[in-house]
C-alpha cells in the first residue's frame, strides 16, 4: 500500500515521498511461540532484516562468515609504519537523505542521526578544467533541474535546447517498474546518445549515476540509469547532497548496532560461513550448515553478495525450482574496483573539498579528504600535521596490474592536487574488491525477488529485484525490511513501515508530456 506522506510524518523533506504500510497483524510474537529465523548475512541487508525480526519477538540467529559486521561497509584494524592503529574500510559512502530506510535503520542506535554529519557540496571536477558543484542548486524538481543548467558550467541552455525533448522526456516520469519495461534492453551509454545528451557534459550522467554502479556505462541497462536519475535528482526533493559518518563505519554504524541487536536476544555469530541450506519435509523450514554443526530454523533469510548467494544455492541441491536456481546462477558481479588510502606526511590545501568527483583522469574516480569529516583520520591529521586521502577507480579493467595501477592513481592524485607531489607517503593500504552487483542489459526480469519458492525463506542485498525506487545501500536496507515483513505477514505479525521517493514523475504536466512522447512510434 502507498500514498502521500502526512506533513507530521514525513521522514525526510520530500512531501510527495511514497508511505508503503506493512498488512494489519499483531504487534508481536506472544512468548512461547517465537518462531527460530537464520539471518545468513550480516551486512546492511541481514541487519535491516535481523532488526526487524527481532524487534516483533523472533529468535534470531546472524551468521556473518567474516569476523565483524557491516559487509561491504566494515572494516579492519591496521598498524601504520608510524606505529599507530587505523581503521581501514572499502571507501567512501554517501549517506544520502533520500536513503529513508537506511537512516531508519541507524536511528535504532543513533535516534538524531547525530553520527552522520553533512557535507556541503558534491563538486565534479572534469580534467578540462571545468567544475560543476550542486551547493547551489535548489532541491525540489524541476526547479533542481532548472538551477543546475543556470549554474553549470558543463550543462547550459543551449545544451537543453540541443537534446532530444521527446526522447528525454522519459526522464521526467519514471515509474517503477514500467521503466524496466521500456529500457532495460538497451544501455545507458544508447540512451543518452539518443536524448543527445552534450558530450561535454557525459561526465554528469556517468561520475554521478552510471559509475556509482561500479559498472561501464556501455554495459548497464538504461533503465537502472534513469532510476539513478529519478532518486537523486529528477523525482526526489532531498537533492543530491549527502551526509557521511563521523567515524569509521564499524565504531559509528556497526558496533552500535550489533550491540543492539545483542539486547534484543539476536544470536551474531560472526566468522560463522554457512555452508548449505537444506529444505525440510512438508516446508517446515531448513537445516543451515556451518563449521560447527546444523542447526534447524523455521525460516531463512539469505541477504548475501552476488557471489555468496550463487555459492550457498550452488551448495544446496534440490533448493528452489530449477528456473529459480538458473536466475541466481546467472547473476554477475561487477569489474573490480580499487581504494587507495594514503596518510601523508604534510596536509592538502584547506580550500580542498571533503569529497571530489573526478572526470578524464585516467581513471581516478573520486578522492576523498578523510580529516575533513572522519574523527580518526582527523586525530591522526593532527598529531601528524599531514592529511588522509582516499582514492577510488570504478570498473577498473580486469586484467590491470595492480601496482600499476596504484600509481597511476597516485599519479592522477598529484595531478588534480598538485601540493601532493611534495608530500611523503607515511603508508598506504590498497583493497582491491569484485563483488558489487552487475546490472546487465534485459537481465531485470531474470533477477531473484524477495519472495522465493518457499514461504520460509526470503533474500535480501542491493542485487534483489523489488521493484521500488531504491538503489545501492538503500536497496540493500529496503529488501531486508521486506524480507522480514515477507516472513512476518505470514506468520500474522506486522512489518515496518518502509518509505521510497515517489514511485512516479512529481509534476501532472510533465507526466502528462511524457505519456505522450511514448505513445509515439520510435523514429
Amino acid at each position: 500500500m502507498t500514498g502521500a506522506v502526512p506533513g507530521a510524518a514525513r521522514r525526510g523533506r520530500d512531501r510527495k515521498a511514497d508511505v508503503l504500510v506493512p498488512v494489519p497483524g499483531r504487534a508481536r510474537f506472544p512468548e512461547g511461540d517465537e518462531p527460530s529465523v537464520a539471518v545468513v548475512g550480516g551486512g546492511i541487508a541481514g541487519l535491516a532484516a535481523a532488526t526487524l525480526l527481532a524487534e516483533r519477538g523472533a529468535r534470531v540467529t546472524l551468521y556473518e562468515k567474516n569476523g565483524s559486521l557491516g559487509g561491504r561497509l566494515s572494516g579492519y584494524s591496521t598498524r601504520l609504519a608510524d606505529g599507530s592503529q587505523a581503521t581501514m574500510t572499502r571507501g567512501f559512502h554517501a549517506f544520502f537523505r533520500q536513503y529513508y530506510n537506511l537512516r531508519g535503520l541507524l536511528r535504532r542506535t543513533d535516534p538524531s542521526l547525530a553520527r552522520l554529519i553533512p557535507l556541503s557540496d558534491y563538486p565534479l571536477r572534469h580534467s578540462g578544467g571545468l567544475t560543476d558543484s550542486f551547493a547551489r542548486v535548489p532541491r525540489t524538481p524541476p526547479f533542481s533541474a532548472l538551477g543546475f543548467v543556470a549554474l553549470s558550467p558543463t550543462f547550459g541552455w543551449r545544451d537543453l535546447a540541443a537534446m532530444d525533448a521527446r526522447a528525454a522526456l522519459p526522464l521526467l516520469d519514471v515509474r517503477v517498474p514500467e521503466v524496466y519495461e521500456r529500457f532495460d534492453e538497451i544501455t545507458a551509454t544508447e540512451f543518452l546518445r539518443t536524448v543527445r545528451f552534450p558530450e561535454a557534459a557525459n561526465h554528469l550522467a556517468f561520475e554521478v549515476f552510471t559509475r556509482s554502479f561500479f559498472a561501464d556505462p556501455r554495459e548497464l541497462s538504461a533503465a537502472e540509469l534513469l532510476l539513478m536519475f529519478h532518486i537523486y535528482f529528477l523525482g526526489s526533493a532531498e537533492g543530491l547532497l549527502f551526509d557521511v559518518p563521523s567515524e569509521p563505519f564499524p565504531q559509528a554504524l556497526w558496533e552500535p548496532l550489533g550491540d543492539y541487536l545483542q539486547r534484543l536476544g539476536v544470536s551474531v555469530r560472526t566468522g560463522a560461513p554457512v555452508h548449505d541450506v537444506l529444505a525440510r519435509r512438508d516446508d517446515a523450514g531448513a537445516d543451515v550448515r556451518t563449521d560447527t554443526g546444523t542447526d534447524h530454523h523455521d525460516a531463512v533469510v539469505l541477504a548475501l553478495d552476488t557471489e555468496g548467494l550463487r555459492h550457498i544455492v550452488s551448495a544446496s541441491p534440490g533448493l528452489g525450482t530449477p528456473a529459480w536456481r538458473d536466475g541466481i546462477a546467472g547473476l554477475r558481479t561487477a569489474p573490480p574496483f580499487l581504494v587507495s588510502r594514503l596518510w601523508l606526511d604534510r596536509p592538502v590545501h584547506a580550500d580542498r573539498p571533503p569529497f571530489l568527483g573526478t572526470s578524464g583522469f585516467a581513471g581516478l574516480d573520486n578522492i576523498s579528504i578523510l580529516e575533513r569529516y572522519e574523527g580518526e583520520a582527523a586525530r591522526w591529521a593532527a598529531r601528524n600535521r599531514g592529511s588522509v586521502v582516499e582514492l577510488h577507480a570504478y570498473a577498473a579493467d580486469d586484467a590491470a596490474e595492480p601496482e600499476k595501477a596504484q600509481r597511476m592513481l597516485v599519479d592522477q592524485l598529484h595531478q588534480v592536487y598538485p601540493e601532493t607531489r611534495d608530500a611523503r607517503v607515511v603508508d598506504a593500504r590498497h583493497e582491491w574488491r569484485s563483488d558489487c552487483p552487475l546490472f546487465l542489459v534485459g537481465t531485470h526480469r531474470l533477477r531473484p525477488t524477495v519472495r522465493t519458492p518457499y514461504p520460509w525463506l526470503t533474500l535480501a542485498g542491493d542485487v534483489i529485484r523489488c521493484d521500488l525506487p531504491v538503489a545501492l545501500m538503500e536497496r540493500a536496507a529496503t529488501t531486508g525490511f521486506l524480507a522480514a515483513n515477507a516472513l512476518l505477514a505470514d506468520w500474522g505479525v506486522k512489518g515496518q513501515t518502509l518509505w521510497t521517493v515517489p514511485r512516479t514523475g512529481r509534476s501532472p504536466v510533465l507526466r502528462a508530456l511524457a505519456a505522450v512522447a511514448g505513445r509515439r512510434p520510435t523514429d
